[in-house]
C-alpha cells in the first residue's frame, strides 16, 4: 500500500505538469502549431535491447538509425520545427531521463521506437502501435496480451542504479504497480490514438508487412511525458524476413519514411485545428414571417472543442464530460465527444478558452456536415 501511495503522488506531480506551449495560445490570440518533436530510439550503450538469435544485430542500433532518418526527414521538411533526440549515438540513457527530455522541451509530440521479440518460435512478426493505457477490448485486459512486451520495455528499469527511488517502488514485473497508470490514460489520450492510427496507416504493408494494430499498455516512458506520445515496435527481431529489412538499409530507411508520413499527417491536422479563422460578418437577418415555418436543420461548418476519443461509447451525461453536453461524432472504431459546439468559430473559439481549463488537452475542430 506504501508503494502505490507513493506512486499515486507521482501521478499528482505529472498532472502538475505546466501544459506545453502547444497547447496555449500565442500573443495574438491564435493556436501554435506544433512546433517541437522528441525522437526516441529505444535502449542503448549497456542496455542493448532484443538481441537476434545470431547474436548478430541489437535493438539499440536499429533504432538509433531509424530515429535519426527519421529526425533528417522531419528536419528537411519542416525546419520550423525542433526535432530532439533522447540519444544521438550509442548512449545508455534511463527511461526517466528520456521523458524529462521531452518535457523540459516542451515537446508537442513524443515518438519511442522499439523492435519486438519472442522468446520462443520465429512465426511472430510485424508491427505494432502503442499508447498509455488499459485495453479496452472485451475479454483482453492489461495483462492478457502484451503482459512479455510491457514487461520487457520497462524492464531497463533495472538497469539504473538507484532505480527504487527514482521510480519509487514500482517493479516492472509486478502486476500491481501498473494499477495507477489507469489514472493517467485520458490526459494526452485522443492526440496519441490519432497519431497511432497515422502510423499504423503510413506503415501499410510495407517494408514490414504485417499490421498487429493499436494498443493500449501501460509503458513507464509513455506515462511520464506530458505530451502526445506513442511507441513504436517497428518489428520482430526474432522473425527473419523482419530482420532482414531491418539489417538492410533500404527497409530501416523505409520504415523512418513511413514513420515521416505519419507525422507529416498529423502536423497538418494539428496545426489546422490550432488555427481559427476569423468569423465573416453574418448578412442582415431577413423580417420574421408573421406565421414562421419550423426551423430546418442548422446547414453548414459547425465548429466545437475535441475532448475525448475512445473506442469506449460513454454514456453523454458521464461527469468525465464535467457537466458539458457533449456530440459524439465515429471516426472508425474510435468515438470522438466535441463539446462547445456552435456555427460561429469565434463562439468555439470563446468557448475552448474556457473548456481548456478543465481539458488542457483539448483543441478546436470542424465537425463533420
Amino acid at each position: 500500500m506504501k508503494r502505490i501511495s507513493s506512486l499515486f503522488a507521482t501521478v499528482l506531480s505529472i498532472l502538475a505538469i505546466t501544459v506545453p506551449a502547444s497547447g496555449q495560445e500565442s500573443a495574438s490570440g491564435s493556436r501554435m502549431s506544433l512546433k517541437t518533436v522528441v525522437i526516441d530510439p529505444g535502449h542503448g550503450g549497456k542496455d542493448a535491447g532484443c538481441i537476434s538469435r545470431d547474436k548478430k544485430t541489437y535493438e539499440k542500433n536499429i533504432t538509433l538509425d531509424i530515429g535519426k532518418r527519421l529526425a533528417q526527414k522531419i528536419s528537411a521538411a519542416y525546419p520550423e520545427v525542433a526535432v530532439l533526440m533522447t540519444r544521438g549515438d550509442d548512449t545508455f540513457v534511463e527511461l526517466e531521463n528520456r521523458a524529462v527530455i521531452a518535457n523540459k522541451a516542451g515537446a508537442d509530440l513524443f515518438i519511442s521506437i522499439h523492435v519486438n521479440s519472442v522468446e520462443k518460435g520465429t512465426t511472430a512478426n510485424g508491427y505494432s502501435i502503442h499508447c498509455l493505457g488499459q485495453s479496452r477490448k472485451k475479454g483482453n485486459d492489461l495483462y492478457s496480451k502484451n503482459l512479455d512486451l510491457v514487461k520487457r520495455e520497462n524492464s531497463v528499469i533495472m538497469l539504473e542504479e538507484g532505480y527504487e527511488t527514482t521510480y519509487q517502488g514500482f517493479d516492472p514485473n509486478d502486476p500491481q504497480s501498473s494499477i495507477i497508470f489507469n489514472l493517467m490514460q485520458n490526459a494526452h489520450l485522443g492526440n496519441s490514438l490519432a497519431f497511432a492510427e497515422d502510423v499504423a496507416s503510413a506503415m501499410g504493408s510495407n517494408p514490414i508487412r504485417n499490421s498487429r494494430g493499436v494498443s493500449q499498455d501501460p509503458f513507464w516512458v509513455l506515462w511520464r511525458t506530458a505530451m502526445p506520445s506513442v511507441l513504436v515496435e517497428v518489428g520482430f527481431i526474432t522473425n527473419p524476413e523482419d530482420l532482414e529489412t531491418m539489417r538492410s538499409e533500404s527497409g530501416r530507411d523505409g520504415i523512418a519514411e513511413n514513420l515521416f508520413k505519419a507525422f507529416s499527417t498529423f502536423k497538418s491536422r494539428y496545426d489546422g485545428s490550432m488555427q481559427v479563422k476569423r468569423e465573416e460578418p453574418k448578412p442582415q437577418e431577413e423580417p420574421k414571417a408573421a406565421n414562421p415555418v419550423p426551423e430546418a436543420k442548422p446547414q453548414g461548418p459547425r465548429y466545437g472543442t475535441q475532448i475525448l476519443v475512445t473506442s469506449k461509447t460513454m454514456d453523454l451525461d458521464d461527469p468525465f464530460f464535467a457537466g458539458y453536453k457533449p456530440v459524439m461524432v465515429k471516426s472508425g472504431k474510435y468515438n470522438k465527444y466535441i463539446v462547445g459546439v456552435s456555427s460561429s468559430q469565434a463562439e468555439a473559439k470563446k468557448q475552448f478558452a474556457k473548456i481548456q481549463k478543465i481539458f488542457p488537452d483539448a483543441f478546436i475542430v470542424k465537425l463533420p456536415e
